[in-house]
């Protein structure tokens, strides 16, 4: 699967649990250890865990899993290392304290598909 295609299908994945204002970040050209970020939200903890163990599920279906996991049991910010894929799940109070957009203001956006 390549990199772009698996940061979609991390970001279908996530929206089928109502993710909050999804963003997808191409960083190649600013950090060498990943690709792509995915910035989303919840509006509550369990929203976020949930999202967490979703994507967990649906991804080792598809045949990958992450690397690494931080952040799962408090739900406040979990971060989902997929390798060239990093996925940042955030309560939304923390997402807004931590602005990791505003961090990455300078790396381009990739536009997302429209739900369906």
């Amino acid at each position: 699967m390549e990199t772009l295609d698996k940061a979609r299908l991390c970001l279908k994945i996530i929206r089928e649990r109502k993710a909050v204002d999804p963003i997808l970040f191409q960083v190649t050209n600013f950090t060498s250890i990943t690709d792509y970020f995915i910035i989303a939200g919840g509006n509550s903890t369990r929203q976020v865990q949930a999202m967490t163990r979703h994507l967990q599920k649906r991804t080792r279906e598809a045949g990958f899993r992450p690397c690494g996991i931080e952040g799962e049991q408090e739900g406040n910010w979990v971060l989902l290392d997929y390798g060239d894929v990093i996925v940042h799940l955030f309560y939304e109070p923390f997402r807004e304290m931590y602005d990791l957009e505003g961090l990455w203001v300078e790396a381009p956006r990739i536009p997302l598909e429209r739900e369906e």
